[in-house]
């Protein structure tokens, strides 16, 4: 079989227009990201020149007449370098035999150049090589209908000239005030003299490399706010630094944090996802990287094995801030809990030296007041949650009572945090409140009782039937309550969940679940309920026991069926018809 290529072989046919329709709808996210694609060319450009006094010569934008003109003086270009970088897509191997696509680079030099079709329908550049001594000047058209053009030129020193001519209708993009504010958005940390009209528009001085009170007021136009602190980054194998700024003000942990990064001083996006781990959203960072890799938009980083890498270091950074913070300056600390609560509450889901502090620093509320987690582990060795804040208020005077350690576990992370402090002591006994336990826990009565209130418990059965709640008298404080309504729920861990996700790391395999039938258990030592036990009127018990059961239910801000409702309202009319009949 030959080995030559067949002679059917065609070369595909390259439509320009298309592939810059695709740019504008699909790739960028807007058309000024052809000020950054000729902003960087320019400085590759001087890159690839290397120092020397032409190669620190300002790079000049000049606006009027609806053009753009942008002066370097790099490399510039020989004409054969014109057709291969400039005419060429996508000729990658190319750039590398021309030396162009070195590491230090801030972009693909001569391929950005499309990004300017979305403005103009014709680019020129002139150009002088520096390379070659003696090399003529070359005039190099593109044209947006996909033919270009390349003829002698004039330049008396070697760079390049790129001009723009604005389209119809996008003549706003190539106006002065936007060019200078694009220049500037995109290319103020570069370390070269970079002009708009005659106007400089770069600091070479990173923000991390300023003083103390320049940075936080650096901190301060980027939040809207003076920060709570500024942590220092640093991530040497990803070329890194950078400023994380922590938030003064409440941040929403649903919300992707965005950052402000840059690649080699070049602004890649302001709002650039995915450089910090998710927990860490009570900070916004301002980095500089020389090592990660773009996406084809270059408005985000691609997510490889360093930016992984990457993420986890300045994670490590957050986490030391922190453990520092609380070990160094508790009431510093106090205010930023004050702040991030929920920040640090969804780090120490995952993170043990959070889960310290968590334990150390944060009030939970608990029936004993509000206490640390550590202030209750050195009191209890069983720790009880309920679920939802309804139910806690309405158990903890009842639990205080009976010496259980109650913790509201209603709010987020609680039950998360809850379970995992079993990593800081293993043999603490955490579950949540069951209906059995809380009745086991209550006073009995006592036989006699027990036996005089028989045939109060059975009209009350016969009552509760059509609710599917089991009646049942005990004696306890507060004697100011006279029922409570515990739900059924099932036993193991408690949570009355399935288990998986989260719960999954904390549930022993192999623990049974018991489930128990919701109870309504009458307080004996409440003296209504007492004398109710003695009355022999049948119908004064049910429609005491409906009345009870509607109060129980409103009390735990349990909701109420459209049966319970009636049978509320059916138990009040009847006790006020059996008082006016009794009066």
């Amino acid at each position: 079989m030959s080995s030559q290529e067949p002679t059917n072989t065609r070369n595909f046919n390259v439509d320009l227009r298309g592939i810059v329709d695709l740019l504008s709808r699909h790739l960028y996210s807007s058309p000024r990201v052809y000020v950054r694609e000729l902003l960087q060319n320019a400085v590759d450009a001087l890159t690839a020149r290397g120092a020397g006094t032409s190669a620190s010569a300002p790079v000049r934008f000049e606006t009027g007449g609806g053009e753009l003109r942008v002066h370097d003086a790099g490399i510039g270009l020989t004409e054969p370098q014109v057709h291969e970088l400039l005419a060429t897509i996508g000729n990658s191997s190319k750039r590398d035999e021309l030396g162009l696509a070195r590491h230090d680079f801030l972009g693909q030099f001569g391929i950005g150049l499309l990004s300017c079709f979305l403005v103009a329908d014709e680019i020129e550049v002139v150009t002088r090589s520096a390379a070659e001594a003696g090399a003529p000047a070359v005039v190099w058209r593109g044209h947006a209908d996909g033919h270009y053009t390349v003829e002698p030129g004039e330049r008396d020193e070697p760079g390049t000239t790129v001009v723009l001519r604005a389209r119809r209708d996008f003549e706003h993009w190539l106006e002065a005030s936007t060019v200078r504010e694009l220049v500037r958005h995109y290319g103020a940390m570069l370390p070269h003299d970079v002009r708009v009209d005659g106007e400089r528009v770069t600091d070479a001085t990173p923000p991390w490399e300023r003083g103390r009170e320049e940075l936080l007021g650096y901190g301060t136009r980027l939040l809207g706010a003076v920060p709570f602190d500024a942590i220092e980054l640093s991530v040497p194998e990803a070329g890194l630094r950078g400023t994380a700024f922590v938030l003064p003000f409440e941040s929403n942990p649903s919300e992707r944090a965005a950052h402000r990064v840059y690649l080699k001083r070049m602004l890649l996006g302001d709002r650039v996802e995915s450089v910090l781990p998710e927990w860490a959203f009570f900070v916004r960072c301002v980095l500089d990287a020389g090592e990660l890799r773009p996406t084809a938009s270059r408005e985000q980083l691609y997510d490889d094995e360093l930016l992984a890498v990457t993420r986890e270091r300045l994670g490590d950074a957050l986490r030391a801030w922190l453990v520092g913070l609380a070990a160094t300056d508790p009431e510093r600390m106090r205010e930023f809990l004050a702040v991030h609560y929920r920040g640090v509450m969804a780090l120490a889901v995952h993170d043990v030296e959070m889960l310290r502090i968590v334990d150390d620093q944060v009030p939970f509320e608990t029936s004993e007041g509000r206490l640390t987690l550590g202030e209750l582990r050195a009191r209890h060795r069983a720790i009880r949650y309920t679920p939802r804040v309804e139910e806690f208020r309405q158990l903890s005077g009842i639990a205080a009572a009976q010496g259980i350690a109650l913790v509201n576990g209603g709010y987020t992370y609680h039950i998360e945090i809850l379970h995992r402090l079993r990593r800081l002591d293993p043999g603490l006994d955490v579950r949540r409140l069951e209906a059995s336990e809380l009745a086991t826990r209550l006073d009995p009565v006592g036989p006699g009782v027990e036996f005089a209130a028989r045939d109060f418990l059975d009209t009350a059965r016969r009552t509760l039937a059509g609710r599917g709640c089991e009646p049942l008298l005990r004696s306890f404080s507060p004697a100011a309550l006279p029922v409570l309504y515990l739900e059924g729920a099932p036993g193991g861990h408690g949570a009355g969940e399935d288990v998986d996700g989260v719960w999954a790391e904390f549930i022993e395999t192999g623990e049974k679940a018991e489930r128990d039938g919701p109870r309504l258990v009458f307080n004996h030592r409440n003296p209504i309920v007492a004398r109710l036990t003695s009355t022999a009127n049948d119908r004064v018990v049910e429609l005491s026991v409906e009345a009870m059961y509607g109060y129980a239910m409103l009390t735990g801000n349990r909701p109420l069926r459209p049966d319970d409702v009636a049978g509320v309202n059916r138990a009040f009319l009847g006790l006020v018809e059996h008082a006016v009949r009794e009066g």
